[in-house]
């Protein structure tokens, strides 16, 4: 194996903080870029089409579940499939507590093709408690023309109508599994007052909403 060099203390603080120049701007820029997703332009979804889920049917507005906001992440679980993917299963496994989120006014859930009865024991197995919802019988995949891969959408809903304003897959996916780099995909953002958020947009200090898991109010 090809190692680092081993320098002395000194030279490696002038080029670790020669890398952390880098680290703090490679941030910037992705702070930058999220403020250009809370600029997007967003386009409507039909709200016409059931899901099922644990407790039964639901509508798309009820996935939302009373939040401004919605984060869905597509599993790919076609029906009647043997295979479970190994690298959804990872992301869901790397996904932070949901009360975050909601705090944020987010809600986040699973989706598959595949009929809830398919779904509901694997999520068993894996001990998940994400809600998930089998999109088996209507058209919503169709709509969004997202197929059966992987892929993350967000959508706003507001004065009664849903919107699509977020699409990432493949390798924008990777980075994702914090509460922050969720956040960052919705127009409404963190909702702190550093952010570059348009005029308007809901905004407190940093760090004031944060909270123990089991403190926010609904």
């Amino acid at each position: 194996m090809n190692r680092p060099r081993v320098v002395s203390h000194a030279e490696w603080e002038r080029a670790r903080d020669a890398l952390l120049s880098e680290e703090k701007e490679a941030t910037r820029l992705l702070d930058a870029l999220a403020a250009k997703r809370r600029r997007l332009p967003m386009t409507p979804v039909s709200g016409d089409h059931t899901f099922t889920g644990k407790d039964g049917q639901a509508s798309l507005a009820d996935l939302f579940d009373g939040r401004r906001q919605l984060i869905v992440y597509h599993f790919m679980f076609e029906p009647g499939s043997e295979h479970r993917c190994e690298g959804c299963s990872m992301f869901v496994d790397n996904l932070p507590h949901l009360a975050h989120l909601n705090a944020r006014d987010t809600s986040l859930v699973l989706m598959s093709p595949a009929p809830y009865a398919e779904i509901a024991p694997f999520a068993e197995r894996m001990g998940w408690t994400v809600p998930w919802y089998s999109a088996h019988g209507n058209d919503f995949y169709a709509e969004l023309g997202q197929g059966t891969g992987f892929a993350v959408n967000v959508f706003l809903r507001q004065d009664g109508e849903i919107y699509r304003t977020y699409h990432t897959s493949g390798r924008g996916v990777e980075t994702l599994g914090t509460t922050w780099t969720l956040l960052d995909l919705t127009p409404l953002g963190r909702q702190e007052t550093w952010e570059d958020s348009p005029e308007g947009w809901p905004q407190e200090p940093p760090y004031a909403w944060w909270r123990l898991h089991g403190e926010y109010a609904r």
